[in-house]
């Protein structure tokens, strides 16, 4: 099983991708992380990529989707994928469903988390940080995971501890509306991509209001 996934910034897309995983047993692919491997191991394409990132300039399409392609040609991947984290954008669809293609790969399933871009602002920015474990779920604007209150003070809903902070990137709005700028973008942003799959391979359109386990139901009942 082929899948792509998409979802805004604090849609819980990495939440749900490990659902997804889990249910086909197939690995979860983050764009990030191929390039950290092919420029840490200094393959001709992690050394061009690297090139343009030292000049603070965006690595060209042509050298990150064979970057892509290459993993999703892995051993690992023989049973399938799921991509996550790209393409980004309208362009950067239209090269890697080029590329599939070329390559004889067929995508199977596009997972669509729908969240309004109010709603995942707020999500990143209630997150609140556990200083015992930060695995610990707390976010002040999520009922399901709101942290506890003892002593009029937030305390972890999991451990009760009282030292709960702020991710300094969570709070900085510029930066959040930027990255949804470009995800909620109907024309050529990344849910122009979106669009461009759903026209050629089944979709899956999960409402992401929900708390995670509702959200993890169906997005589950729906897969085939």
């Amino acid at each position: 099983m082929n899948i792509l996934i998409f979802g805004p910034n604090g849609s819980g897309k990495g939440t749900q991708g490990a659902v997804v995983q889990k249910r086909y047993g197939i690995p979860h692919i983050e764009t990030g992380a191929i390039f950290r491997d092919n420029i840490k191991n200094k393959t001709e394409l992690g050394n061009m990529a690297k090139s343009f990132i030292d000049s603070g300039e965006l690595v060209p399409d042509a050298i990150t989707v064979p970057m892509i392609l290459n993993r999703l040609q892995e051993s690992d991947c023989k049973n399938g994928w799921l991509l996550d984290g790209f393409p980004r954008n309208l362009t950067q669809a239209e090269a890697l469903g080029k590329a599939l293609e070329e390559a004889g790969m067929k995508l199977d399933v596009v997972i669509e988390i729908v969240l309004d871009r109010e709603t995942a602002k707020k999500r990143i920015m209630g997150r609140r940080v556990c200083a015992n474990d930060n695995n610990h779920p707390n976010n002040i604007y999520i009922e399901a995971i709101k942290p506890a209150e003892k002593n009029g003070i937030a305390i972890c809903r999991v451990c009760g501890c009282d030292k709960l902070t702020v991710r300094a990137d969570d709070q900085d709005e510029a930066a959040i509306d930027k990255r949804h700028g470009i995800y909620y973008d109907t024309t050529t942003g990344t849910l122009a991509a979106v669009r461009c799959f759903k026209e050629r391979v089944r979709a899956l359109a999960i409402d992401g209001t929900p708390g995670v386990k509702e959200v993890s139901s169906a997005l589950l009942a729906k897969l085939p």
